[in-house]
């Protein structure tokens, strides 16, 4: 058997990570793995969380399974926060916990399989980097859509509906719902509308991928392009992730929300969602689910990392404006037109490796950055830097 592998290249951006560890510089700058930091480079544990786990440390009575589902009150709350309310067997609602968003659109893309293999997945080009994996590994067809302009200074709307046209009844098309990665160009109300009814239209089926939540503009109005999909489609599919909303990276927290034509056929979905969970992962990781019950449950903690996440999101919006000020003096810059945590620089796979051999700046060849990367006090000698290796 082990003689007929082959070595499979390592993932880019696992490979910047681990490049970028190695490295021993001190003034060394990571823009590559898209997670949130703080002013000081860290990751934090959110003060919500902490106190959260405190409780759970003295309260949990068993570390037994959850069982397939996971757990529903965490299930129930998180649609709340999310859909503004659902309720199990009240709804054409199906959903069951998974281990983090991307565990999510794999059990999405293997009941897509399932239910219609003969249909294309949809996705915009460019987007993060493991979305055309985890569908092509569940035996989908994948195709491509222009996400954003040629220029990758903004969308280009035009071009993504003309493609998108082309698509057949039973399709599905996979979108990000905020905070595009890696662009931070997102779809404006008026196109989320346009994109709903061209879904109604074709009898396409919207497959919303919410990892951002809550660090784009804010909580509810991170969701309007969630409410209107969700509000003219009659079938929908929605992976939720809490790594980034409650920093919550390595627990693994996530949720798949399958919305079906009828109650009847929301049943059917979950036992069938059941069976390919079972052979799957089985049963979902508990700690996440219920730090985030346990913050969502309570009006003070829940108050608490509301806040924090304001705090967080502001600090995006800031860094976003003062990279972008002194970006134009190096070249014509975009970065006021994103949203979220990332942006794309023109920059070429050649100058991005001077960055990272002369400067000790990481980045993959996309020119993708993490702007919570950088604090206020590195931006002058990023941008030094880039004007350097972009002369």
């Amino acid at each position: 058997m082990f003689e007929r592998l082959f070595i499979v290249p390592q993932d880019p951006l696992l490979k910047l990570i681990n490049e970028f560890k190695q490295d021993t510089r001190q003034q060394k700058i990571d823009l590559g793995v898209g997670v949130y930091r703080n002013e000081n480079g860290a990751t934090p544990v959110m003060k919500a969380v902490r106190i959260a786990e405190e409780r759970l440390l003295t309260s949990q009575q068993s570390k037994c399974y959850l069982g397939i589902a996971g757990d529903l009150e965490f299930l129930d709350m998180l649609g709340y926060l999310v859909f503004g309310g659902i309720r199990p067997k009240k709804s054409r609602f199906a959903y069951l916990q998974t281990p983090g968003g991307s565990a999510a659109l794999r059990l999405g893309a293997d009941i897509i399989k399932l239910s219609t293999p003969e249909s294309t997945v949809w996705i915009g080009d460019p987007s993060w980097t493991n979305h055309i994996p985890i569908f092509t590994a569940a035996g989908l067809h994948v195709k491509t859509f222009p996400a954003i302009s040629a220029d990758k200074t903004g969308l280009d709307l035009d071009q993504m509906m003309s493609t998108l046209a082309s698509t057949n009844a039973g399709d599905v098309l996979l979108l990000q719902g905020c905070g595009h990665n890696p662009s931070g160009m997102d779809l404006e109300a008026q196109e989320w509308k346009q994109v709903a009814d061209l879904c109604v239209e074709k009898g396409i089926i919207p497959f919303l991928d919410l990892a951002y939540h809550g660090l784009v503009e804010g909580l509810e109005e991170d969701l309007k392009s969630i409410s209107q999909v969700m509000e003219v489609v009659p079938e929908a599919l929605v992976a939720v992730s809490c790594s980034k909303n409650f920093g919550l990276y390595r627990e693994r927290t996530g949720a798949l929300y399958a919305m079906a034509p009828n109650i009847k056929k929301a049943e059917i979905s979950l036992t069938n969602l059941f069976a390919l969970a079972r052979v799957s992962y089985s049963m979902p990781p508990n700690h996440g689910a219920a730090i985030v019950k346990t913050i969502l449950k309570n009006e003070g903690l829940k108050q608490e990392w509301e806040q924090e996440l304001f705090d967080m999101r502001n600090r995006i919006k800031n860094i976003r404006k003062e990279l972008h000020l002194q970006l134009t003096q190096v070249f014509p810059s975009s970065l006021d037109k994103g949203k979220g945590m990332f942006s794309l620089l023109p920059l070429t796979p050649q100058q991005i490796d001077k960055l990272k051999l002369d400067h000790g700046i990481y980045m993959p060849y996309s020119g993708r950055i993490n702007i919570a990367g950088l604090n206020r006090n590195a931006i002058p000698a990023f941008v030094k830097s880039v004007s350097t290796v972009a002369q």
